[in-house]
């Protein structure tokens, strides 16, 4: 099959990470998955929220946003709008639980690590880039609070990312951009450890029901690239 964009159906777009890209983060990075550009910081609060007081553990928390830019037409910004939508509220508050999923919160300590994620410019795929890019962004800060000596070691109990999966024009892709993903039969995003267990499927059947070998064949060529950006994970981050 051929693709929008010219890759084959099991083909990721090019992932490039600047690292430390904002100065005054503990963590942060420019991930760029394609056409999709999204800034993921981390910031350190030494306290935690009021249910957390005196329990000698640690939080995680995001927020995520699309800048006015980031589409083809102007994005009014929430705080114009005077709340925040359902779809950045799903959002951010699946960023959050796919961190807390694999960090040891007790070894955290008491403290909060703010998790923001700025989508600068989107072509399909922000949520997955942003929790990918999240995770480096929350081990870089990690990193930083074991070598100023605040923790003894990182709480981190495995690595995570996430990608997009669907059924496009009756095949199997993974990684959509925004014209596929907007006319896809099946959409679905995948979070996903490096030991394969699943954080979250986020899975609709957007034109048509979907049959149980279909849903095995998404799994397993999500499972196969979030291996992949895992692997690119390490490598960029474990020097």
């Amino acid at each position: 099959m051929q693709r929008i964009d010219g890759r084959k159906s099991d083909e990721m777009r090019p992932i490039r990470v600047t690292r430390n890209f904002i100065r005054h983060a503990q963590g942060s990075v420019l991930i760029e998955t394609g056409n999709t550009k999204v800034i993921c910081t981390a910031m350190v609060e030494d306290k935690v929220p009021p249910f957390l007081k005196g329990q000698k553990k640690g939080w995680i928390t995001a927020e995520y946003d699309m800048l006015p830019a980031s589409t083809n037409s102007r994005k009014s910004r929430d705080r114009n709008r005077g709340k925040i939508d359902g779809r950045t509220m799903e959002i951010q508050r699946l960023i959050g639980r796919s961190l807390r999923s694999i960090v040891d919160l007790e070894r955290l300590g008491e403290r909060t690590i703010w998790i923001d994620c700025d989508v600068i410019q989107a072509d399909g795929g922000t949520r997955t880039a942003a929790i990918t890019g999240s995770f480096m962004a929350l081990y870089e800060a990690m990193h930083k609070l074991k070598e100023q000596g605040l923790i003894e070691e990182i709480p981190i109990t495995q690595f995570v990312a996430a990608t997009s999966v669907g059924i496009y024009q009756e095949q199997v892709i993974v990684d959509l951009c925004y014209e596929e993903d907007s006319a896809a039969d099946v959409d679905m995003n995948l979070v996903m450890t490096e030991n394969g267990e699943m954080i979250e499927i986020q899975g609709t059947g957007e034109e048509r029901p979907f049959k149980k070998d279909e849903l095995q064949k998404l799994l397993e060529i999500g499972e196969e690239n979030i291996l992949k950006i895992i692997a690119f994970q390490k490598n960029t981050l474990i020097k």
